[in-house]
């Protein structure tokens, strides 16, 4: 497995082999044991979440404050999404950066992002399989929306979408209300 830091502290993309041939293909998804020689711990997931979204939906940039942090292992298993993570972690010399990435069925790329850090992502393909690892439950009174297009963060999505959001998701906190509060 190949695995690749971002300009993001912590914030790693992991490369899984993929053995293919005429029946399909085979690939480890997960190992504890190489996750922890990469992050540095081994990882306590608790709770795995699948969504599937249609072209253009657009979801997050959400996190949980607190103790309620979670890490995310994500991965797709269908279709394709521009997946974003921004650093909110108060005194990260890369706060207020963002990190974005396709992850699809077909690149079968992972993304962990540790906890502190806000992510969404905008679905590319209609029926859009997205997975992802926690290691804290969710926690409603503790989720927070980081706003999708704040223009301090100045996040690139791709052209030619027009994002689906949620009323909470389109009322997000911009980076200075959150730096503030």
């Amino acid at each position: 497995m190949k695995v690749t830091k971002t300009a993001i502290e912590g914030v790693l993309v992991f490369e899984p082999r993929v053995f293919k041939d005429e029946r399909g293909f085979f690939m480890e998804s997960f190992n504890e044991r190489r996750f922890a020689d990469a992050v540095g711990e081994a990882p306590h997931f608790v709770q795995d979440n699948h969504s599937c979204s249609a072209r253009g939906v657009l979801r997050g940039l959400h996190f949980q404050v607190g103790p309620h942090a979670q890490g995310k292992l994500i991965r797709v298993v269908a279709g394709a999404v521009f997946d974003v993570t921004v650093d909110i972690r108060p005194g990260s010399p890369s706060f207020g950066e963002w990190f974005g990435l396709e992850l699809s069925a077909a690149n079968h790329h992972q993304l962990w992002i540790p906890e502190g850090l806000a992510h969404g992502f905008i679905a590319l393909q209609d029926d859009t399989h997205f997975l992802y690892k926690t290691t804290r439950y969710y926690e409603p009174a503790a989720e927070r929306s980081l706003l999708w297009n704040d223009p301090d963060i100045g996040i690139r999505w791709p052209e030619g979408l027009e994002p689906k959001l949620n009323p909470r998701d389109a009322a997000g906190l911009t980076l200075k209300q959150l730096r503030a509060a």
